[in-house]
Formats: C-alpha cells, structure tokens, sequence
C-alpha cells in the first residue's frame, strides 16, 4: 500500500498555491499505473474498465465512500464498463496533495 494512502485529506479552502508540474509529477510516481498529469498541469486522470455495470457502479459507490470520507471529492464520467476519474482541487484552480491521497485510496480498492 502507498503511503499516500495512509494519510488523510486537510481541508483546502483556497488561499495556497498549487502543486507545481515537477511536484505533481513526483507525486504520480507514488500512483499504480494508469493515472496520467494532464496538459495544463491542473488535474490527474484514470480510467478503469469493468465487466458490466453492476461492477461499474459498485466501483463508483466504493469511491463515493471514499470521498466523503476525505472531504474530497472527483469529477468523473462512467458508463456501461468504464469510470473515468479526474481528481482536481477546484478551490485552488489546481492539485493539492489531496487529490494524490484520495487516487492512493482509490488504488487500494484493487489491493
């Protein structure tokens, strides 16, 4: 299990700076495979495939829990056998370590 997903998400109300590319490109590293930094630097993205929509939706509910837990919460869009998941931390306009911890989470769900 990644240390990430260890830790815990602190409130984020806006008044810091994000993550710069280089930190959010460390920090990427501690991901299982898959998860990419997109082009302007502001989000990370992972799409998980399933056999049907039963095994879908109980991903969703399972990340749901997740990020209530955290007080963080993903952008996603699913279908029949996909969820694609965008982790982002609207209040700064960017990534903060929460959204790195809570993809550590949603990693572990397949551990």
């Amino acid at each position: 299990m990644s240390a990430l997903s260890e830790q815990h998400c602190a409130p984020c109300e806006g008044g810091v700076k994000p993550m710069d590319r280089a930190e959010a490109e460390k920090q990427l590293k501690e991901l299982d495979e898959g998860w990419e930094l997109l082009e302007d630097g502001k989000t990370i993205r992972k799409t998980f495939k399933f056999k049907g929509f039963n095994k879908t939706m109980s991903f969703v509910n399972a990340v749901a829990w997740i990020a209530n837990a955290e007080g963080h919460h993903p952008d996603m869009k699913l279908g029949f056998n996909y969820c694609e998941m965008n982790w982002s931390t609207h209040a700064i306009d960017g990534l903060s370590i929460n959204d790195f911890i809570c993809a550590a989470k949603v990693d572990a769900l397949f551990k």
